[in-house]
């Protein structure tokens, strides 16, 4: 972060996004202009046997793909993220991408050395994002000239993943130096392994276990369940009135507040009032510090995202189990590749026992893997905001 933030107004600045870039000075960022691009896959197949007839989506890299074509890695989102990794898309950018302080010119992931693609998941949450391209409910129908709504086919993670197989399939790319995502990301990236094990050369899944348990799943359910209940979402067509933004926002603020750690709510804002002569013991409208900070940004990031979005990559999660074998631990059993663990233990979503238990199964017939626990304040977010410190094991892993 910024050293002219204090501790406060950076956690503030943070919220708007969730899980976004932390604001990097530009010296740091990822020099090159990054472009958007775009890919269709004409008729995808969902695993569930539907079709979506031209699934187009957004990508980014960084770096140069070497002739061999062997020398890339793929980096999978989370939740609310998008492919904007690194880099900036114009000079006079707020901030470069989420996790820019590992990735670009010297660093951990060097794009010196590798090539660097981001892609932008269906169904993704930042549908409204001019820089975010994606299809799901929100988006055209080719069949009817209006939106999908809740049409629109369920996707799985595996869904995901073989949306990222399709581009590298047309850039002709068969191999990957390594996959690594945080949090969603790294469901995507334990997929990845399990299902293309001859594909994947090292795996790194940040701030994810590999399946969704009972309590992520009812997690998943109190997320959603602000959208459900606003009476504009009217069963998700909503798409030719108003929009159920105040549910969305609930929704968001609910995410928002799980993605961090009381270390922080309590560190950065305790019990201070959000006005400084608003008590909020004389009304129902002088907020504490923390409910006004926590509306400001439920409000922000669901200008650019979608209701029904939500609810997909919310089912999507709780879908989750790698591989989608016989049993709940096959596709992790079948993972043959190293696998570097990096993980807070006051994570909240994804709890440091999950992370472990997740390791002692990909280990237990021998495969490879290292644990990295980061440190901090921020909870999941620590998967975002302090990755440098596992810049070290990175580059090692990265080397090997």
């Amino acid at each position: 972060m910024p050293h002219h933030l204090s501790r406060a107004a950076a956690g503030a600045a943070m919220l708007g996004a969730v899980l976004t870039a932390p604001a990097l000075t530009p010296a740091l960022a990822y020099e090159p202009l990054v472009e958007k691009q775009s890919f269709t896959i004409p008729t995808f197949t969902t695993q569930g046997g539907e079709t979506i007839r031209d699934m187009t989506l957004g990508w980014e890299a960084y770096g140069t793909l070497n002739e061999a074509k062997d020398n890339v890695i793929l980096i999978t989102h989370y939740f609310s993220g998008n492919s904007h990794a690194a880099g900036r898309y114009s000079a006079d950018d707020a901030a470069p991408g989420y996790w820019d302080a590992i990735i670009g010119s010297g660093k951990a992931i060097d794009t010196d050395a590798y090539y660097v693609i981001a892609v932008d998941t269906p169904v993704n949450l930042g549908v409204h994002n001019p820089k975010v391209i994606t299809t799901g409910p929100a988006t055209l129908n080719p069949e009817t000239g209006e939106p999908w709504g809740m049409d629109f086919p369920i996707l799985t993670i595996r869904d995901f993943v073989e949306t990222q197989k399709a581009l590298l399939d047309q850039l002709g790319i068969d191999t990957l130096h390594a996959v690594m995502g945080a949090s969603m990301g790294s469901l995507q990236a334990y997929e990845w392994a399990a299902s293309y094990p001859e594909r994947v050369e090292r795996v790194i899944p940040v701030i994810g276990s590999g399946w969704a348990d009972g309590d992520l799943i009812a997690w998943m359910n109190i997320w959603s369940a602000p959208i459900r209940l606003d009476p504009n979402w009217n069963g998700g067509a909503y798409y030719d009135g108003d929009p159920p933004t105040r549910g969305l926002a609930e929704a968001l603020k609910v995410v928002t507040l799980h993605a961090q750690h009381p270390e922080w709510s309590n560190g950065v804002f305790g019990r201070a009032w959000a006005g400084e002569d608003a008590d909020p013991a004389d009304s129902f409208d002088n907020l504490f510090k923390i409910e006004a900070t926590l509306d400001a940004a439920g409000a922000a990031r669901a200008a650019t995202s979608d209701a029904n979005h939500f609810l997909y990559l919310a089912k999507a999660c709780q879908l989750f189990y790698a591989g989608h074998g016989e049993t709940l631990y096959a596709g992790l059993l079948a993972i043959d590749s190293p696998v570097l663990m990096i993980h807070t233990n006051e994570d909240l979503i994804f709890p440091g026992d999950a992370v472990r238990e997740t390791a002692a199964i990909i280990k237990s017939d021998g495969t490879p893997v290292q644990i990295v626990e980061l440190q901090g304040t921020r909870g999941h977010l620590d998967g975002v905001l302090s990755m440098a410190q596992a810049a070290p094991a990175l580059d090692a892993f990265l080397d090997q």
